[in-house]
């Protein structure tokens, strides 16, 4: 089996847990790709064979089996951009701070490894949205797991950005910016702007201002099968567009439109994980001093 790790650099203690798990594939005669820069800080944190393979962005991965990314959720929305259209499936090994989507612990890596290779798993697939702009803006890396925003760029003033669905004019968004979230996005930017939380297999994206001028324009949500479209106007020339953790910048003439992109990203579940437990973990649901275990009453 060839596994291939992507990784951002991890609190000292864990140490000992990354090479629990570089062991434990070594000793299953894994063959392993690390991504190099991760590669890097890894050789200098514990101890690699003298034989792993490293990769780059753009590099094949057409026969990796899965994709193991370390740390938070922000480095497995990079690794869905190394995988791309592959749909190889990733585990998520949480070494960051929230984990919605790396939620393996890293004193389960070890028994999150021995499911993987006994099959004890599902593959959940999560919708991506893609965004496509006059003149290019992302290159061929232009889809995203969480959301697409349009921003301004600094302290000015307000922006406006007008939006359509399927060529029909929806509203004019006087705000700092506006987000067009997935489900799985929905308990990220969205969700802090006062978006819905969305179960992941809901075919829907979700409009939602930043810091509206008008307090009753509220999320909207919409069927991914639209083609939602925009034009930016406001005091500034210039304005910022976000694609997951990736930004440019941008002249008001753009021509921006999103829609659902044709392939997923593909997500490794273990048995005991799933979306609603996780939802009740990270966001302390039914936790109070009256409720401190969580349990329904």
């Amino acid at each position: 089996m060839k596994i291939a790790i992507l990784g951002k650099p991890f609190d000292e203690a864990l140490a000992p847990f990354l090479q629990q798990l570089i062991d434990d594939l070594v000793q299953r005669q894994t063959e392993v790709l690390i991504v190099e820069s991760f590669h890097t800080y890894l050789d200098q944190h514990i101890t690699l064979p003298g034989n792993i393979a490293t990769f780059r962005r753009g590099d094949s991965l057409e026969d990796v089996k899965f994709v193991l990314s370390i740390g938070g959720d922000g480095t497995l929305l990079d690794t869905v951009t190394y995988v791309g259209s592959l749909q190889i499936p990733i585990l998520g090994i949480n070494t960051g701070r929230l984990g919605f989507l790396a939620t393996i612990a890293p004193d389960k890596i070890a028994p999150a490894i021995d499911a993987l290779f006994k099959g004890h798993f599902v593959l959940e697939d999560r919708s991506l949205i893609r965004v496509d702009t006059d003149p290019d803006s992302f290159g061929a890396i232009n889809f995203g797991l969480n959301e697409f925003s349009i921003l301004k760029r600094d302290t000015s003033s307000m922006i406006v950005v007008h939006t359509y669905i399927d060529g029909e004019y929806l509203n004019s968004y006087w705000a700092d910016g506006l987000i067009v979230s997935t489900p799985t996005g929905s308990t990220g930017y969205s969700l802090s702007c006062g978006g819905p939380v969305m179960l992941p297999q809901t075919n829907n994206f979700i409009i939602a201002p930043v810091c509206p001028h008008n307090l009753n324009v509220r999320p909207l949500i919409v069927s991914d099968k639209s083609v939602i479209s925009f034009e930016i106007e406001g005091r500034s020339n210039n304005f910022l567009l976000s694609l997951d953790s990736r930004s440019v910048t941008v002249e008001a003439n753009v021509q921006i439109a999103v829609r659902r992109e044709n392939f997923n990203a593909r997500l490794v579940k273990l048995n005991h994980v799933n979306f609603l437990s996780t939802l009740r973990s990270k966001l302390n649901w039914g936790l109070d001093r009256r409720n401190p275990a969580g349990i329904p009453i």
